[in-house]
Order: structure tokens, then sequence, then C-alpha cells
């Protein structure tokens, strides 16, 4: 008992340090809480420490070299601190597996938790080394060059960092939760798979707005103390929606693909 009001401490400093840090808005630092709680309900701090990984390392890639980035964030709809959309938009499938696992331990929702941390790792470290690269990024919607910071654009350097970043969720998975090396593999496959859709949804759907008063494509829906105006993409498919929805497609076809093809233990803890 004394243990675990000792972690729920931890959360919620957790927390209010990000929000002290400006990591975290408020809100975020709210929703940061919500998801850690859930995590450690499923996967007590083995889990934790995952989703910790993800969270200091994304928050590190994003303050660095902040100032050469900061051009590009006028064409982001979310700056390097992150609100409570942001937050579950990375950490919500991971808190949603782990709540699932609390109610119905079956251990393929393990790989279904390891899998969007995975996507969400890769993509955030793809979004945020990315754009150092010295080369403009190609669309895969035309194969031309594009400004930095456009939804739906590679470079190599932005794709060696989602590798990089799905990788390292998986070889954490491997190490705390003892998996095989197949298992492990597969988080890696689907975390940068979840990359992937996250790259297509965005060329394909996510909202792009102009801003009549400077003439820039963004993200925002408000630019220059102005509103702006949707030029493409879907209603409701903002940044947040791609990221949520990448991350909860790789680890459901993740999911899918053990009960299909591997004979996986239903329990493992």
């Amino acid at each position: 008992m004394m243990e675990t009001t000792i972690i729920f401490a931890v959360i919620i400093l957790t927390g209010l340090l990000g929000n002290k840090l400006k990591s975290l808005t408020k809100s975020g630092a709210f929703a940061a809480v919500m998801v850690g709680l859930a995590v450690f309900l499923g996967f007590g701090v083995n889990g934790l420490v995952l989703l910790g990984a993800f969270f200091l390392t994304s928050s590190l890639w994003s303050k660095y070299k902040s100032s050469v980035k900061n051009p590009i964030e006028e064409k982001l709809a979310k700056g390097a601190t992150r609100d409570w959309r942001q937050v579950l938009a990375n950490g919500g499938a991971a808190g949603l597996f782990s709540f699932i696992y609390y109610f119905n331990p079956d251990s393929t929702w393990l790989i279904g938790f390891a899998v969007s941390l995975a996507s969400a790792n890769s993509d955030t470290w793809a979004s945020e080394i990315g754009p150092l690269s010295k080369k403009a990024p190609i669309y895969i919607r035309t194969l031309k060059r594009v400004e930095k910071g456009t939804s739906g654009a590679i470079s190599l350097l932005g794709t060696l960092a989602a590798v990089a970043g799905s990788l390292l969720i998986s070889l954490l998975s491997f190490w705390l939760f003892h998996l095989d090396i197949l298992l492990s593999f597969l988080i890696f496959l689907f975390g940068f798979i979840g990359n992937i859709i996250d790259t297509f949804i965005g060329a394909f759907y996510q909202q792009v707005y102009h801003c009549d008063q400077c003439g820039m494509e963004t993200e925002k829906e408000v630019h220059c103390h102005l509103p702006t105006r949707r030029i493409k993409g879907t209603a409701y498919v903002d940044n947040d929606m791609v990221n949520f929805l990448s991350g909860f497609l790789a680890a459901m076809m993740a999911i899918f693909l053990i009960h299909l093809f591997i004979n996986f233990p239903s329990h493992l803890f």
C-alpha cells in the first residue's frame, strides 16, 4: 500500500514538474497524470518506465536546437509545450491498452501498449530531428521538395530518427517485460509502421489552413491573430487526431497479426 501511494505521488509530481519546466500546460500535466495512473494500474512500474522513456526523450528532442526549429512552429498547430490533446494524442492509446489489460489481462494488450508508444516515439523523433536536416523534405503526394514542417513530408534524417525512436521502445520492452526477439521485432516494426501511417494520413487527410494576412500555409486555425481558411484536408482530422490514429491503428494491426499467426501466451505477469 505504501509503495503504491509513493508511486501515485511520483506520477503527480512528474506532471507538476513537466508544467514547471514548460514541457506541459496545466491541462497537459493533468492528462499526463491520468495516462500515468492508467499505465501503472495495467503494467506497473515497468509500464511507467516505458512511458517515461517516451515522454522524457520526446521532451529533450523538442528542446534540442529549439531556436533553429522556432520558424517551423509557425506552420505547426502545436509548439514544444504539450496540452491535454497532444498528451492524449501520443499517450492516450497506451493508457487505453493499459486500462483494458487491467480488466482483461490478455498479454496481447502489452504489445498494443508498446507498439503505440513505439509509434509515438518514432513520429516524435522524426518530427523533432527531421527539420534539422540541411535539405528540404520530400512531400509524398508529389515527390517534390517542400518547406520543412509540412505534414506528409519525409527526409532521410527524419526517417533514420523514426527508426531509432521505435527501436528504443522495442529494446526497452524486450528488457522490461522479458519478451522474445520476435515480439520485440514486431514492436519495432509496427512502431515504425505507425510513423508511416502518420505520414500518409498527414499528407492525404490532415487539415491545412491558409493565413490571408501573411499568406502562410499552416496547421493553425488562428494565425496573425486572425482566423485562417481551410484549404484542404478532412474535417476534424488535425495533427492530434493523426497522431492518435496512427499509433492506435499500428497497435491493432500488431495485435491482429499476433492472434492470427503467433502462439502468444495470454498471460505474462
